[in-house]
Order: structure tokens, then C-alpha cells, then sequence
């Protein structure tokens, strides 16, 4: 018994200390955002401020558009994220269901594309992009992110998929519903933690993309927020640390208010719709 409470201490503490080791540097962020100057350029950092200030947030709005790159990074990363889930889903479903050489193939391709650099295919991503007049546009950016999510997106589906026992949707076909109820009836229920947690994934994955966005977008209007954090790094190369940090922390945000509505979602029971009524 001694030996069993021992082991389970050691694993919160190992939990403990993961998460002092996650939350370090977001809490590191918020520290230096609201730091004066005077402490920023400090030789011995204090962890919590001495004289908190909430100047570095009023520079960084006044010197660049934050709300309006903001708009533009949540509206490519909601388009991309819905985008990516409706086209996964039902090729999820037939790849899982129905494993035929080529459904074998596909999977393989997936995995395999994972390893692609975006060196690799950006020059040629232009180009397609340049020829549909898609350069410097919201919407081409959104066909990139979905382009690149889709593959893990899919991977992921797969998964869930095949840990939904295909006996539900045979018993249910037994009990006379059609292929379409069963599939919105039964299956759909038990989907729902995994297309939330994929959505999420490419959610968060567009949310944070730099390189793309630096490439494919030139009007500073239409710029994403991670664009605009490189403007607070001045020509050679020294960042104005105070505004960083305050745009960074408020980039920050966004994504752990999404985590935090859905996960329940995501923790929900993968048996929450196999009970019939």
C-alpha cells in the first residue's frame, strides 16, 4: 500500500513539474508585458514586476493595427478549421470502413506528406496561387491552411473512427434505421470528441503559421497577427521587448479561450451516443 501511494505521489509530481515546465514561459510572457523599461533592461529579471504598467499594451496598439491583424488571422483559422473537418471527416469514414488497397494507399500518402518542409513546396504553391489570382488574399490563404491541415486532420479522423465498433451501425441497421440516420444517429455522436479536437488542431495550427502568411500576404491590411508581431523587431534585428511581449501575450489568448470552451468536448465520453433511446 505504502509502495502504491509512493508511486501515485511521484506521478503528480512529475505532472507538477511538466506543467511548472509548460507554464513557464507563457507566464514569463505576461510578466515581462506589463515590466516598465527601467526593469526591462534590468541585469537581474525579477519574476514579478515591481512596478507593473500597462504602457507596453497602449504602445503596442498605437503602433500596430493588433485588432485588425487579429480579425484576419481568426477568420483564416475558422475558415480553415471548418473547412479542413467537413472535407476529413467523410473520406475518414470511407478510409476507415472500407480498407481497400487504395484506402491502404492513402493512408501511407498521408503520413508520407507529413515529412514535406514548407521550403519544399511553397515556390511552387505560388505559382498555382498566382495563376488563380489568389496571391495576397484571405481566401488563398485559407486554401493553404487547409491544404496542409487536411492530411493529420485525416490521420487523426481515421483513428477515431476505427474505435467506433462498426457493431453499433450493424445493430442499428437491424433495428431498421437507414444508412444516412445511422450514420447522423449513431456514429455522428461518437465522432463528436474527435472532430472537435481536430478542428482544434487546425484551429490553433493556422491561428500560429507565420511562414505562409509572410509569403502569400503583402497588403499590410490584410496581414495576420503573427506577421505583425515581426514588426515590433526593428532593422537590425533588436526587438522592442515591452510591446512584443504585451501583443504576443494578447496572440496568446485566443487559442487557450477556444482549448477552454471545447475541452470539454474533447474529454467527453467517445460512448456518449451508443446508449439508444
Amino acid at each position: 500500500m505504502k509502495t502504491r501511494k509512493g508511486a501515485r505521489a511521484g506521478q503528480y509530481l512529475a505532472l507538477l513539474a511538466y506543467l511548472v515546465f509548460l507554464a513557464f514561459p507563457f507566464l514569463w510572457l505576461i510578466s515581462t508585458a506589463f515590466k516598465p523599461a527601467r526593469e526591462l533592461a534590468s541585469l537581474h529579471p525579477t519574476w514579478i514586476p515591481r512596478s507593473p504598467t500597462l504602457a507596453n499594451f497602449r504602445q503596442a496598439f498605437g503602433e500596430q493595427p493588433l485588432l485588425h491583424a487579429a480579425l484576419n488571422s481568426l477568420l483564416a483559422a475558422l475558415g480553415a478549421a471548418v473547412v479542413a473537418v467537413l472535407i476529413a471527416t467523410p473520406m475518414a469514414y470511407v478510409m476507415a470502413r472500407h480498407r481497400t488497397p487504395l484506402a491502404k494507399a492513402a493512408t501511407g500518402w498521408v503520413v508520407v506528406s507529413q515529412a514535406f518542409p514548407f521550403v519544399l513546396v511553397i515556390i511552387p504553391l505560388f505559382l498555382v496561387l498566382k495563376n488563380l489570382r489568389l496571391i495576397d488574399s484571405l481566401l488563398g490563404l485559407i486554401m493553404v491552411y487547409v491544404v496542409w491541415a487536411l492530411p493529420f486532420a485525416l490521420w487523426m479522423l481515421v483513428g477515431y473512427v476505427r474505435a467506433v465498433p462498426a457493431e453499433l451501425e450493424e445493430a442499428a441497421a437491424v433495428d431498421g434505421a437507414g444508412r444516412t440516420r445511422t450514420l447522423l444517429s449513431v456514429t455522428a455522436p461518437l465522432l463528436a470528441p474527435g472532430i472537435v479536437a481536430t478542428a482544434l488542431f487546425a484551429f490553433i495550427s493556422a491561428w500560429n503559421e507565420f511562414f505562409f502568411a509572410l509569403v502569400l500576404l503583402k497588403t499590410p491590411e490584410k496581414q495576420t497577427l503573427p506577421v505583425v508581431l515581426t514588426h515590433f523587431i526593428g532593422a537590425e534585428g533588436v526587438a522592442d521587448l515591452g510591446p512584443l511581449a504585451a501583443a504576443a501575450t494578447l496572440a496568446t489568448l485566443p487559442s487557450l479561450v477556444v482549448f477552454a470552451i471545447i475541452q470539454k468536448r474533447i474529454t467527453g465520453g467517445m460512448l456518449a451516443g451508443a446508449v439508444k433511446s
